[in-house]
């Protein structure tokens, strides 16, 4: 489902609805919601796009493979046969088309030097792996940090719209930021506070804070690791920082991003911060208050280390009804398609994970939704259907497609992404993932009591999962995104039901070569997930209203400048 900082999101976060444009209008007062017909929903077409997707045949789905050809031939054969049409417009000569080119950059760390540290007494010395971990978003074979001076920001957070600037009145050129993950106030139950409480926010997760780091001036960031915080071991971190690491290409080689960015163990930082003449604990609680004010620590760190690269290119796929009224207002519906390919082969040796719940279940919902919106006849507004590449890597074909939209997102109303619909019972329930974080929650809520469901609260919401899935690429760049999942009160057992599938899917199936198809798959819970992905898109692609973020919402800045930045635009 996602790169490996995460955690599974299965079946409580099976759907994800991404809308940019559906209550409240920019400029104007609010619009009705309209009422949508819940569709028939073909099951036999699902599961065969899930057999062929999920076949040995294809080798597990991994990008820029020898598979690769095979799973797009597959997906456009679908959408053509839907009544799609190609949803990448002529340019340059060259006659629309399926598919957006995805080029990416691998790079895998080698040759890894101790992170030491000098200017506190005797020089510290930290191994690679077991106390720190490090890497660039830098496209360059070699990074060597010269001493540099250390600053501890806190939280890492620059949110004017909160008041917030643990940057404030300090120039970090040519320093390294030494940062704490969460939120300031993640301590709090609930979700009292400026930051949510207890409720991860964006500006918790440690991408943010390695861009923010970045757009500061930063030579480097460092953040340091606490479980609790975090909501995972240090493990995690090393594993996942340990192996290559993926990124979409950039003209500039990425070279506006700071030259090193890392994670040191929590005993680490203490040992630092003692060697400094400070105290750790004290900082940290000092960081929880607004108005804190960044601690240079009088210390520098030095550390250097080799970066393999190597380049490849994949691809998503984009189909388009075109909208009969507004075919300039695009709503859109996504679902990665990329699976692990070749893997640890299990106790009978087979090597193949085949990903038929992750994601060939989402890729088949696509299928299925553009072939009801067709039935249906177009709507106002474009509907855009797009199977995403390198979920797998870190979000890469969405991320890619945000940086380069095909269609503007200043006029993009907003869409469904699917990953990982769980093949078993319906549930009475469906969960807000981010909670309340912008005008949609009424759509929400409307088409939960048409369909005679309702709303339960998102489970582990400090674990940030809204910022780990596909719709993600689009809600940073301001693109309100709304991400729903299934409950686990099930209409055939109760939450007990609900609780085992979830426990059985993680411990036995998630990214293993187990997770392949079954003919005694229960479709019932998938088909209502597709009702309510239909309702929900086509409510999108109904309506006049353009809604925005909250204006508390880490998000609502991106989108009132995208917004203004275009001519006819949200």
């Amino acid at each position: 489902m996602i790169f490996p900082q995460s955690f599974v999101r299965f079946p409580l976060r099976a759907i994800t609805l991404a809308s940019a444009s559906l209550l409240v209008a920019a400029t104007g007062p609010q619009a009705a919601i309209p009422h949508v017909a819940t569709p028939a929903v073909d099951v036999p077409l699902m599961k065969d796009v899930v057999k062929t997707l999920s076949s040995d045949a294809l080798e597990g789905r991994g990008p820029s493979t020898r598979a690769e050809p095979k799973v797009l031939d597959t997906i456009i054969a679908q959408f053509k046969a839907a009544g799609l049409k190609p949803g990448v417009p002529a340019s340059k000569g060259k006659p629309a088309g399926w598919l957006q080119d995805v080029p990416t950059v691998e790079m895998t760390g080698t040759h890894h030097t101790p992170l030491t540290i000098t200017g506190g007494g005797a020089p510290l010395s930290f191994a690679y792996g077991s106390e720190f971990v490090a890497g660039s978003y830098r496209v360059v074979p070699h990074t060597e940090i010269a001493p540099s001076e250390l600053v501890f920001v806190g939280h890492g957070v620059n949110a004017p719209e909160l008041g917030w600037n643990d940057y404030a009145g300090v120039d970090m050129h040519g320093k390294i930021a030494v940062i704490l993950v969460n939120d300031p106030d993640y301590r709090e139950e609930g979700e009292v506070g400026l930051f949510k409480g207890r409720r991860m926010t964006y500006y918790g997760r440690w991408t943010y804070k390695f861009e923010e780091a970045a757009r500061q001036g930063a030579v480097g960031a460092l953040i340091v690791h606490d479980t609790f915080p975090a909501a995972y071991g240090w493990n995690v971190v090393q594993s996942s920082w340990s192996g290559a690491q993926y990124f979409v290409a950039k003209a500039n080689n990425a070279m506006d991003q700071t030259e090193v960015n890392g994670w040191v163990q929590l005993p680490v930082a203490q040992k630092i911060f003692a060697a400094a003449g400070q105290d750790l604990t004290k900082l940290t609680e000092a960081a929880t208050h607004k108005g804190f004010r960044a601690v240079p620590l009088g210390v520098k760190a030095s550390l250097g280390f080799d970066s393999a690269i190597r380049r490849s290119n994949s691809h998503n796929v984009v189909g388009i009804l075109p909208g009969q009224t507004r075919p300039q207002e695009y709503v859109l519906y996504t679902a990665h398609w990329d699976h692990l390919g070749h893997c640890k082969p299990d106790a009978k040796g087979d090597g193949i994970c085949n990903g038929a719940v992750d994601n060939a279940t989402g890729v088949a919902a696509l299928a299925a939704l553009a072939k009801a919106n067709v039935k249906a006849g177009a709507a106002a507004r474009s509907q855009v259907f797009v199977s995403v590449t390198l979920e797998e890597s870190g979000l890469l074909g969405s991320e890619w497609y945000a940086q380069h939209p095909v269609y503007p997102l200043a006029r993009t109303v907003g869409g469904v992404n699917m990953d990982s619909l769980a093949p078993t019972g319906a549930a009475h329930d469906y969960a807000m993932t981010g909670g309340d974080k912008s005008d949609l929650t009424a759509y929400f809520r409307q088409a939960l009591a048409e369909g005679g469901l309702v709303e339960s609260p998102e489970d582990h919401p400090e674990r940030g999962s809204y910022y780990r899935s596909d719709h993600f690429s689009l809600a940073k760049r301001g693109v309100p995104m709304f991400d729903l999942g299934r409950g686990t009160d099930y209409v055939n057992g109760g939450k007990a039901a609900g609780a085992a599938a979830s426990e059985d899917y993680v411990e036995h199936r998630y990214h293993q070569p187990s997770d392949q198809y079954s003919p005694n798959w229960d479709w019932s819970g998938i088909t209502a997930d597709v009702q309510l992905y239909y309702k929900l898109g086509r409510m999108l692609a109904t309506t006049t209203a353009w809604p925005n973020w909250h204006p508390s919402d880490e998000f609502r800045k991106a989108r009132d400048a995208s917004c203004a930045g275009v001519k006819g635009g949200c």
